[in-house]
């Protein structure tokens, strides 16, 4: 599991030209460095080659933005960047330090098909068609930065496995959980009605009435395909990318055919909708089409107490950060890099906010 915790995410753009060149130190944790010339190093072989550039993204693709120039990286991806690898330094010499682990070769060779499968999986939920494969992107790594990230995943690993309320990732504790979770991976039919703000009203009115999913749908729904359909979107199973999205816009207490009575509101090309969504329709899914959910919510399940230890680590940890490339303060959520909070003129690009619309249901 990277850096113990799922969550734990890049942000990266362009080249790497943030802030002046320099052989000093970029960031240390506990004495141990990486120079600047190195960190920047790592993110141009990031921005150089497509195939690790796609791979990295992945891990973050809502904060992939480019920095002031083309061929510069914003203060949030430098931040987010130092971040990654403050934690990887910290996990190491937890390990290495206080559990006397050091990994074999043996042990770092699964930590590589480990860490493949991970950024494999990760661009496959977010449908990223990467111009290469994984292995692909770990060779076009510097050889000091891919030696750090396979160490690192085989301390992390091991690190997991001496959680005290982590659940193993093995096909046995997958499958004891899914018997126990079964409903929550059931592949779902769903009906979506896409409703105007000054409509909402009459929805509802209509939908107490007694009017049917589809007939609501069909009268109130803006996307006309889907309307003409009685708002049936598809069914979506656990094996999906979409999966996780839809299924955390539902609300599991609605019987079937039943519309939420307050909707969500999602913003299309600047206008604003409403959003409604129902159950139609309920089937069990097989672990085998289930098995990527399933460890998906394992992952989360761990990286809850994972994350308890990691802020453990750091605070316990001396670490120093290039202002070039960001602060250590402590946040709310834990020991962290920080974006610059004062960014150059050259970094502000305009003011005009950018919206994505929700296009799964269309």
């Amino acid at each position: 599991m990277r850096r113990l915790v799922v969550l734990f995410v890049v942000s990266l753009v362009g080249a790497a030209a943030f802030g002046l060149s320099s052989s000093s130190t970029g960031l240390s944790v506990n004495h141990e460095a990486v120079s600047a010339n190195t960190f920047r190093a790592e993110l141009a072989a990031i921005s150089l080659h497509p195939t690790l550039d796609c791979f990295i993204t992945a891990l973050d693709p809502q904060n992939y933005a480019p920095g002031a120039g083309g061929d510069s990286i914003g203060a949030a991806g430098a931040a987010a960047w130092a971040n990654f690898r403050v934690e990887g330094l910290a996990i190491d010499q937890y390990v290495t330090q206080r559990l006397k682990y050091v990994p074999d070769p043996a042990e770092l060779a699964k930590a590589t098909t480990s860490l493949e499968l991970e950024m494999t999986q990760q661009a496959k939920n977010d449908s990223l068609n990467c111009p290469g494969t994984a292995q692909q992107a770990l060779a076009e790594m510097p050889v000091e930065m891919r030696r750090t990230e396979i160490q690192t995943q085989a301390t992390s690993l091991y690190l997991v496995t001496k959680l005290k309320k982590s659940i193993p990732l093995t096909t046995t504790s997958m499958q004891q959980f899914y018997a126990s979770h079964v409903a929550d991976y059931d592949t779902l039919c769903v009906s979506v009605a896409i409703v105007l703000p000054n409509e909402v009203s009459a929805f509802s009115k209509n939908q107490s009435a007694g009017m049917s999913v589809a007939e609501l749908a069909k009268l109130y729904s803006q996307d006309q395909a889907n309307a003409s359909k009685g708002g049936a979107a598809g069914c979506f199973s656990p094996a999906e990318s979409s999966y996780e999205a839809v299924r955390s816009d539902i609300d599991f207490s609605l019987p079937l055919n039943t519309f939420p009575s307050t909707p969500a509101y999602v913003t299309d090309n600047g206008s604003e909708y409403a959003l409604y969504i129902a159950v139609t329709k309920k089937t069990v899914t097989p672990f085998a089409s289930a098995e990527p959910a399933v460890l998906e919510d394992l992952q989360n399940l761990n990286a809850v107490s994972a994350k308890e230890l990691k802020n453990d680590v750091l605070e316990a940890a001396a670490v120093h950060v290039d202002p070039a490339f960001g602060r250590w303060p402590t946040s709310s959520s834990g020991p962290e890099v920080a974006a610059l909070t004062k960014p150059t003129k050259a970094d502000v690009t305009g003011s005009k906010k950018l919206t994505t619309p929700d296009s799964r249901y269309r």
